[in-house]
């Protein structure tokens, strides 16, 4: 007779690997209760929960704070530590700034603030120039990128399936060589005795080399060369995913291709626009290697004035202002643009 073999109920040990069980709520797919349950097998993250369920945060709540967190430690906190040091003087010490707070007798707390690096920056053409500058130069650059990003993602979306991923690489693949190499590679064609002018020449359409490099021509050639891809991308992923029924619709009730693609296919893609010319604005405004490089002494953008003013002067509280400044002026308009997007959303709702 042969013997029956052991079961756990017996005593007998399991011989295979440890497994983490998750039963009830906390397992169903796609929830946060689930996320959760499967980021505290990772022990970092378990150290986290405890820490945190100490003031109160369980489930769900727990994994929203993580990101919250990750933004609270690296943008919040250098931002105020920016903020700080606008507020401060400039002094030869190391650091370069007088300390916001100073602990005096009987334990009070003296805090030495100054508008003054604030007040510099309206009072001096430099700076205020330098902004509206580079605005004009950041919007005009995403106007062009818009102009030709929007053709190239749609006739990406448009093309057979089979092409799609070797355009989209094409797209991604300037990404895999360094920035600063692209900027460099910019110089050796836009020079005077460059590829350009001397293709130019060859081909009998001008006389004597363009001068082009040192220009605000040469600096929007590299921003729209430089973040086009920024432009394409998220066009492209909306595109991609468009209803054609519509077209298909449109052109039996008698629409042509050019009235449907304005009425149709323009509306159905603004999202995409929106993300990519905020994806191509905002670095642009504050863009200091394509203007140094490839734009001249007279090419005036904040992010020079700020290199400038961060390293060549060593005045960290005014150059803080100018970061503080730049980013109010980049940040505000966004936040407005949303709660008008927000607004419209739950007026058509």
């Amino acid at each position: 007779m042969s013997k029956p073999e052991d079961s756990p109920s017996q005593g007998t040990p399991s011989q295979g690997p440890k497994v983490a069980y998750m039963s009830g709520r906390d397992a169903t797919a796609g929830g946060l209760a689930g996320v959760h349950q499967r980021l505290l097998l990772i022990p970092p993250y378990r150290l986290l929960a405890a820490l945190l369920r100490r003031i109160g945060l369980t489930g769900h709540g727990l994994v929203i704070a993580v990101p919250y967190l990750w933004l609270l430690a690296f943008f919040l906190a250098p931002f105020l530590i920016v903020l700080k040091i606008s507020f401060a003087e400039v002094i030869i010490a190391q650091p370069p700034y007088t300390p916001l707070f100073e602990f005096v007798e009987d334990g009070f707390i003296s805090i030495k603030a100054s508008l003054e690096n604030y007040l510099f920056l309206l009072e001096d053409s430099l700076y205020w120039k330098s902004y509206l500058s580079s605005l004009r130069i950041a919007l005009i650059s995403t106007a062009l990128a818009l102009l030709l990003g929007y053709p190239i993602a749609y006739a990406m979306a448009r093309a057979p399936k089979r092409w799609r991923f070797a355009l989209l690489m094409m797209v991604i693949l300037p990404f895999w060589t360094s920035f600063l190499i692209r900027v460099y590679a910019w110089i050796g064609i836009l020079k005077k005795e460059g590829l350009l002018n001397l293709a130019l020449i060859e081909l009998g359409l001008i006389s004597e080399p363009l001068t082009i490099l040192n220009t605000d021509i040469a600096v929007f050639i590299g921003i729209v060369y430089s973040y086009l891809p920024f432009m394409v991308l998220p066009l492209y992923a909306n595109l991609e995913k468009m209803d054609l029924s519509l077209l298909e619709a449109a052109a039996d009730l008698g629409c042509r291709p050019a009235k449907a693609f304005w009425v149709i296919t323009v509306p159905q893609s603004i999202p995409g626009i929106i993300a990519g010319c905020f994806l191509v604005f905002i670095p642009a405004v504050g863009e200091f290697v394509i203007p140094d490089l490839l734009g001249g002494s007279e090419t005036l953008m904040i992010g020079k004035t700020l290199w400038s003013e961060f390293f060549n002067n060593r005045d960290w509280p005014l150059s803080s202002a100018v970061a503080v400044v730049l980013l109010l002026v980049l940040v505000i308009p966004i936040v407005l643009f949303q709660r008008m997007q927000e607004r419209s959303a739950q007026a058509g709702g």
